[in-house]
């Protein structure tokens, strides 16, 4: 007598191997899609970087007074390098985020800095989100700007 069909072991194997693959794929998906989330916060972030060095550019720079630059909105620096206005797409992508320029080294003795060969360490930060939330990120990279003679 030959059997036809599956046993219940059987079935309940197929399901656990099934949901088992499709928790994988959900979990996969979800971080897929977080990631992307992340990529256009980090894009936002490096045009602000940009938008930032052309409002205040290092070579326009004749003294170390001139190298702070307290916390500006994106929109502002915005409307420091274009003549044309932001668009409400654009005002909503730079919503939140600022640009800010600091000299690390500004106050130190000023023998260090000639011994440096007036080379001043300067640190640049853009942020973005809800800080007082504690929902806030930011992003910075170190750069050098030499006092010219």
């Amino acid at each position: 007598m030959s059997r036809r069909g599956f046993t219940l072991l059987e079935v309940l194997i197929a399901v656990v191997i099934l949901g088992l693959g499709l928790s994988v794929l959900l979990l996969s998906m979800s971080q897929a899609q977080n990631m992307m989330l992340t990529s256009t916060y980090y894009e936002t972030c490096q045009e602000v970087f940009d938008l930032g060095e052309m409002a205040y550019p290092l070579s326009d720079i004749k003294d170390e007074k001139e190298l702070e630059v307290q916390e500006t909105k994106a929109t502002e620096l915005w409307d420091l390098v274009s003549e044309e206005r932001l668009t409400s797409a654009q005002e909503d992508k730079f919503h939140g985020y600022t640009w800010e320029r600091e000299c690390l080294n500004l106050h130190d003795n000023q023998e260090d800095i000639e011994r440096l060969g007036n080379l001043y360490v300067l640190r640049v930060t853009v942020r973005w989100g809800d800080r007082h939330t504690g929902d806030g990120e930011e992003e910075s990279y170190t750069t050098f700007w030499r006092k010219p003679k």
